[in-house]
């Protein structure tokens, strides 16, 4: 790679800190059938993507139950729930992002989360504040892979597109970033990562 790389942003879920809401509904929905049509009919990755948008939870639970009233209670767990689903973080992924935030790169973090459900994250996840700043999606009204949330975090961090390096484990996010004017590495594991960097001169 040729680029002059100075800012590195990184995304959170499935990147820096596990998340998987099947974790608590292996147990409220013990039927994998159920569970499955739950997820792709009720509170599914759409609905979900509201509330990172900014919608209220109270508002989300009340348009899921309208649809489907019989599943009152397991909606409302959903959030009840919430954090079971944050489990832990991955070692190696933390190490290397902390490394970098000591060093001489500027790194913040741009991530698709609630605003309230971020603060319990927030909260358990102390490294997370290690970086310069973070863009919470909830907070702003605006979501990834849509190409202002991108241009708004750029703006607010006085970040140059062209030198600015972004990691997410969703192609469809990188390729918002890349619209941005932003370079993308698409993670899969730290070691991968570790590698990616390397390709951009990022030793750390």
């Amino acid at each position: 790679m040729t680029a002059d790389i100075r800012h590195i942003v990184y995304d959170i879920g499935h990147v820096l800190v596990h998340y998987d809401p099947l974790i608590p509904f292996s147990r409220i929905i013990p039927d994998k059938d159920k569970r499955d049509w739950f997820f792709s009919e009720v509170c599914t990755d759409a609905w979900n993507h509201e509330q990172d948008r900014g919608r209220p939870w109270a508002e989300a639970e009340a348009e899921a139950i309208a649809r489907h009233p019989e599943e009152a209670d397991n909606i409302r767990a959903f959030r009840a729930n919430w954090p079971e689903m944050i489990p832990h973080s991955y070692d190696a992924s933390v190490a290397l992002f902390r490394k970098l935030a000591a060093s001489d790169y500027d790194v913040t973090l741009l991530t698709n989360f609630a605003a309230d459900t971020f603060s319990i994250c927030r909260a358990r996840f102390p490294f997370l504040e290690e970086g310069r700043g973070i863009t919470v999606s909830g907070e702003i009204g605006m979501v990834k892979p849509d190409r202002d949330i991108f241009e708004r975090h750029a703006k607010d961090f006085d970040l140059e597109p062209a030198a600015t390096l972004f990691i997410d484990d969703k192609a469809v996010n990188i390729e918002g970033a890349k619209a941005a004017g932003w370079h993308g590495i698409q993670f899969r594991n730290a070691g991968q990562l570790a590698d990616d960097l390397a390709a951009y001169s990022i030793t750390v």
